[in-house]
C-alpha cells in the first residue's frame, strides 16, 4: 500500500448499502497521465454526486490498483491511487465505478511523452521578461466576458483594479517586440482559472479555481501550449507562475470539502500576521507561527493545508503535469514560505527528480539578505535547521527594496547613501549557498515601480538597469521598464499594473512599434535590447566572479571575470562631473589598457600612461570589454 494512503484508508473498507444511487463522476484530475515517468504512482482526484463510496475498478496491462482512499469530508470525492509499471504501454483505459445497480465508465488516456524542448530551467545566463497577462495586450476581445463564469462584468480599462482584457493571444501578436528586448526567458503571471465573483473578476490570476484549466478569458490549454512552443521556436524559455499556499474561494475545494483537514483554520477563519519573521525568530511563540502559515492571506484565498498527503500529492501531480504538457521550463513558486516547509521541499525533490535540468525560485518576501538566504537549499542558514528546504532560487527582495524611488542612485553624499547601499548589499552574498541563483529585479507585479513618477532623463535609470543586468544573479526585467512605465500604489496595485499603450483596442499610440514611442522610450528600450545582445554572448556575465571596490568620490568599478571573458563596469553616482584617480583599480585595470563601450562602441583607456586620473560626466555609465592588442 502507497505510504501517502494508510492515513485513511480504514475509511475505504466501510459497508455502504446498495440502494438507488445517483453516482455520477463529474472530473477526473489530472485529465490525462503519460507512461515512463520516474514516479510510477498516479493519484486521481475523483469529484462526483456521491462517488466517494463507490467501488472503483480498471482492467488495463501494466495498471494496477494500489488503493482507494475515502476521506472524512463531502461524499463527492474520491481518490484513487494506481501504479503505473514502466513497462506500460500508452493507450486508453477503462475507469469504472460501481455502486449498487449503476455502473459509471470513463475512459482515461495515459499518453506518450513528447519530445522534450522544455524543463531547460533558467539560469544567470538568462534575463526574465515578467508579463501580466491582463494589462499586456488583448488580442482576443471575444473572450473578455465568458458567460459561462461567475464574473460577468464587461472589461473596465477607466478602473484600475477591474479586469482590462488582455490575453494569451495578445502575447502571442508581439512575440517580435519581446524577442527584439533580447530577453530569454518569459515569466507570466498566473493564468489559471480564476472564476471567482466579485468586482475585478481575480484579474491578476492568484485565486486558483481549476488548477488543471487555462481561464478562458486568458485563452485555452491548447494556446497556452502553443505560447510556449513559438517561444521555446525563438530560444525563449517560460516560467509558470504558481500558487500552492491558497486557492480562489470559488474552488470546488472550497464549498465541496474532501476532508476536515483540507484548509487551514477551516472552522474559524484567521487572517495571517504576515509576519515571516516568525519562521526564523528563535523565541518566536508557536501561536504567532502558527498565525503566520496557516492564517489566510485574504477571505478570497481560503489557506491549503499542505500536510494534508492527498492534498499534497495533488499539488506535486499538478506541477509535473504542466511540465510534461506544456513544456514550461521553470516555476515561480508564490508566496513560498507561507505553505509547510518540509511538504514544499518534497514537492522540489519530486519535480527535480522527474526534470533534472528544472528550476524554481520562491517567492520569500523579506527585507533583509539573512531572511533571503535562509530558504535556499544549501545555504548555510537553510542546512542550520536540520533540514534543507531543497529551493534552488530565491527572489532577492532586499535589492528591490534599495531600488525603490531609485534611492541608491541619488547624489552619493555621504558614505552610507547612494551606490554605497547596493556595494554593502552585494557584499553579503556570502550567506547564500549560490548567489548566481538569486533573481534580482528592481521591481514587479507586487512592488511600487521602480520610476515611480514621469522622468525626463535617463542617467539615474540606466544605472539601475546596468546594475541588474551585470552583477551576480538571475535578473528579471517587469514589462514596462523597458517603456519607462511609472506607478505607485496610490489608487490600488492596478497602479503600478498599467496597460501597454497599444495592446488594446482604440489605443490612440502603439509602443509595441518604434514609431508609437517616444524618444526617450525609445532610448530606453535599445539600451536594455543592447545590453540584452551583449549579455547573451557574455560568460563572464552569465557566472562570472566579481571584483568590486567601494564606491569612492562617487565612483563605483567592479570586473566580471570567467576565464578569458570579462568586463568592467563603472558609474558615477553623482550628479557633477568627478575627477579620479584610477591608480586606486590597478589589481584589476591595467595601465594603458584599452576598453569598448557596449553601448556605443568607443574605445576607452581607464588608467592613462603614468596614473592619470580620469574625468567622469554627471551619472556616466559604462560597460566595457577588454580590446585585446
Amino acid at each position: 500500500m502507497n505510504g501517502l494512503t494508510k492515513l485513511f484508508f480504514s475509511l475505504g473498507t466501510a459497508a455502504f448499502p446498495l440502494v438507488a444511487s445517483a453516482l455520477s463522476v463529474d472530473k477526473i484530475d489530472p485529465p490525462h497521465w503519460w507512461t515512463g515517468m520516474h514516479d510510477t504512482t498516479l493519484q486521481l482526484q475523483v469529484h462526483g454526486k456521491d462517488v466517494k463510496g463507490a467501488d472503483f475498478s480498471v482492467d488495463y496491462p501494466g495498471v494496477s490498483i494500489d488503493s482507494v482512499v475515502r476521506l472524512d469530508g463531502s461524499p463527492n470525492w474520491q481518490f484513487v491511487y494506481l501504479n503505473i509499471s514502466p513497462d506500460t504501454k500508452p493507450g486508453k483505459m477503462t475507469l469504472k465505478w460501481k455502486e449498487g445497480k449503476k455502473t459509471v465508465k470513463k475512459e482515461y488516456e495515459l499518453k506518450t511523452r513528447r519530445p522534450q524542448k522544455g524543463a531547460q530551467g533558467f539560469t544567470s545566463a538568462d534575463v526574465l521578461y515578467l508579463i501580466m497577462p491582463d494589462r499586456f495586450a488583448d488580442g482576443d476581445p471575444s473572450n473578455n466576458v465568458v458567460k459561462s463564469m461567475r464574473n460577468q462584468s464587461e472589461v473596465n480599462r477607466e478602473d484600475p483594479n477591474m479586469r482590462h482584457g488582455g490575453d494569451m493571444a495578445g502575447i502571442m501578436k508581439h512575440l517580435d517586440y519581446i524577442d527584439s528586448l533580447g530577453v530569454t526567458a518569459v515569466w507570466v503571471n498566473p493564468v489559471l482559472e480564476n472564476d471567482m465573483p466579485g468586482k475585478g473578476g481575480s484579474y491578476h490570476g492568484y485565486a486558483t479555481t481549476d488548477y488543471y484549466a487555462i481561464d478562458p478569458r486568458f485563452g485555452s490549454n491548447a494556446e497556452y501550449t502553443e505560447l510556449i512552443d513559438s517561444l521555446h521556436n525563438r530560444g525563449i524559455k517560460t516560467v509558470m507562475d504558481m500558487i500552492f499556499n491558497h486557492s480562489g474561494i470559488g474552488h470546488p475545494w472550497i464549498e465541496d470539502r474532501p476532508s476536515s483537514d483540507w484548509l487551514n483554520f477551516s472552522d474559524d477563519y484567521h487572517q495571517t500576521n504576515y509576519r515571516l519573521s516568525t519562521l526564523t525568530d528563535p523565541y518566536a511563540s508557536d501561536y504567532d507561527k502558527s498565525i503566520s502559515v496557516d492564517g489566510w492571506f485574504v477571505k478570497e484565498m481560503p489557506d491549503l493545508n499542505q500536510k494534508n498527503p492527498h492534498l499534497m500529492k495533488y499539488l506535486v501531480q499538478n506541477s509535473i503535469w504542466w511540465i510534461e504538457e506544456s513544456q514550461i521550463d521553470g516555476i515561480r513558486m508564490d508566496t513560498y514560505p507561507y505553505a509547510d516547509e518540509r511538504a514544499m521541499a518534497g514537492w522540489i525533490d519530486a519535480v527535480m527528480k522527474e526534470y533534472p535540468d528544472f528550476n524554481i525560485v520562491g517567492e520569500c518576501w523579506f527585507g533583509d539578505v539573512a531572511g533571503v538566504a535562509r530558504w535556499q537549499g544549501g545555504s548555510p542558514l537553510s542546512l542550520a535547521t536540520g533540514k534543507d528546504t531543497n529551493l534552488p532560487t530565491v527572489m532577492d527582495f532586499p535589492f528591490m527594496i534599495k531600488s525603490a524611488d531609485l534611492a541608491p542612485f541619488t547624489a552619493d553624499t555621504d558614505p552610507w547613501n547612494g551606490l554605497n547601499k547596493i556595494y554593502d548589499h552585494l557584499a553579503l552574498d556570502y550567506v547564500y549557498a549560490d548567489p548566481l541563483k538569486v533573481l534580482r529585479f528592481l521591481d514587479n507585479h507586487d512592488t511600487e515601480r521602480v520610476i515611480q513618477h514621469d522622468i525626463d532623463s535617463l542617467h539615474n535609470w540606466k544605472q539601475a538597469i546596468t546594475l541588474l543586468l551585470t552583477v551576480p544573479g538571475i535578473p528579471q526585467i517587469y514589462y514596462g521598464t523597458e517603456l519607462l512605465m511609472s506607478g505607485t500604489r496610490q489608487g490600488g496595485d492596478g497602479m503600478i499594473r498599467k496597460d501597454v499603450p497599444g495592446g488594446f483596442p482604440g489605443d490612440k499610440t502603439d509602443a509595441f512599434t518604434r514609431a508609437g514611442r517616444t524618444p526617450l522610450q525609445n532610448e530606453a528600450y535599445d539600451y536594455i535590447a543592447a545590453v540584452n545582445k551583449w549579455r547573451k554572448g557574455s560568460e563572464a556575465a552569465a557566472k562570472g566572479k566579481m571584483t568590486h571596490f567601494m564606491p569612492d568620490n562617487g565612483l563605483y568599478l567592479y570586473e566580471r571575470n570567467s576565464g578569458n571573458d570579462s568586463f568592467v563596469v563603472i558609474m558615477n553616482g553623482r550628479d557633477k562631473e568627478i575627477d579620479v584617480d584610477m591608480s586606486r583599480y590597478s589589481e584589476i585595470i591595467p595601465e594603458g589598457k584599452k576598453y569598448a563601450d557596449v553601448i556605443t562602441g568607443e574605445t576607452v583607456v581607464l588608467r592613462p600612461a603614468g596614473n592619470g586620473n580620469v574625468k567622469y560626466a554627471p551619472r556616466e555609465t559604462r560597460i566595457l570589454t577588454p580590446i585585446n592588442n
